[in-house]
């Protein structure tokens, strides 16, 4: 296991810069998920850390070794992507053992490290099959084997499961996570899937534009977003953000009337308020009375949009055997303890007691 260390870590392209002195210290034996919306930077910041990128400015170490002109070879580090590169001609055994050919490791070696590698990711009984033979769950399995096979003090992983349907992505964020919690070993991984970065991993850092927007863990991270971005960005569905203005003692919201709360701020503020915070027909601090538009049924729990008198949509969390439908017009509440604020600049503010 190492730790990694990223200090001021800058990347510019023709003088353009896309990624801004990021600053980010994984810890040995962490599952640290790099996540963002699509040309965020987490790609090249995972390709930097690999060697596979030229960093332009900064200082990337891996353990107690500063790595910047070290090619990727010498990294100690095996790297999962997200096409699975099998060799269509050999056995998933020889696509294993590839890589250790090359370095001229002795064949017994060769065979232990393939056996483990199997029997971690169980596959052995398709040791002997062509990657033709292979489901693209399978596929993937073998592909991280052959990171396995390396027995590397970092794993680092580009979108793995990007090209897996969706019953097949919750399975390999199972197995994924079980592989981690096996070997212990620290783990880099890059995705845009928010659920994918809530349920695996240890600590989430969040980029937006080039820039480290806020890292955490999952739990704090959804309970404490340091931003709008943060705030918007992570939970599924999506945190309701409602604008105000800041009054003496509460927050005028249209619609909703005014919230009691006091914050240290003045001039327009943004409130939001998750999903499974915004109450139907119960009481609350606030409450408007608005018209549903559309019900999604999730078996378990119900989505229900609901349009204001204003104008905007709101959507509330129900448990699935409520009893709701298009055009039925419902109350909604929520209690200021349960709302987050962000000020102006799109900053977090802490409510004051």
């Amino acid at each position: 296991m190492a730790s990694v260390t990223l200090s001021e870590v800058r990347k510019a392209y023709a003088g353009f810069e896309v990624v801004h002195g990021i600053d980010l210290h994984v810890q040995s034996g962490e599952f640290l998920v790099l996540v963002g919306p699509s040309g965020c930077g987490k790609s090249t910041l995972l390709r930097m850390i690999a060697g596979l990128e030229e960093i332009t400015d900064g200082t990337i170490s891996i353990g107690d070794r500063v790595v910047n002109d070290l090619p990727a070879s010498q990294r100690n580090l095996s790297m999962v992507f997200q096409s699975y590169a099998l060799y269509p001609h050999m056995s998933v055994r020889k696509n294993l053992a590839f890589g250790l050919s090359n370095l001229r490791m002795p064949k017994d070696e060769i065979a232990r490290r393939v056996a483990d590698a199997a029997r971690i990711l169980q596959i052995e009984e398709l040791l002997d099959r062509k990657p033709r033979q292979l489901s693209g769950g399978q596929k993937q399995r073998v592909a991280i084997g052959r990171a396995i096979v390396r027995e590397p003090q970092l794993f680092l992983f580009d979108e793995p499961l990007s090209n897996l349907d969706a019953e097949l992505r919750v399975q390999m964020r199972v197995e994924l996570a079980g592989l981690y919690n096996r070997l212990g070993t620290t783990m880099i991984y890059v995705t845009h899937d928010q659920t994918e970065a809530m349920t695996m991993a240890t600590r989430i850092a969040v980029l937006n534009k080039g820039n480290l927007e806020q890292v955490g863990t999952p739990f704090e991270l959804y309970n404490n977003p340091r931003n709008l971005f943060v705030a918007s960005f992570i939970g599924s569905p999506k945190m309701n953000l409602l604008t105000g203005t800041m009054r003496g003692q509460g927050i005028d919201l249209p619609d909703l009337g005014t919230l009691p709360v006091t914050l240290d701020a003045t001039g327009v503020v943004t409130v939001g308020i998750r999903p499974e915070h915004l109450a139907i027909g119960a009481p609350g601090d606030v409450s408007v009375e608005g018209t549903i538009t559309l019900v999604e049924y999730l078996g378990s729990e119900l989505f229900v949009y609901v349009a204001l008198p204003g104008g905007q949509t709101l959507m509330a969390q129900a448990p699935g055997n409520a009893q709701h439908k298009r055009g039925e017009a419902v109350m909604l509440s929520f209690r200021a303890a349960d709302a987050h604020f962000f000020n102006a600049e799109g900053l977090r503010i802490e409510a004051q007691s």
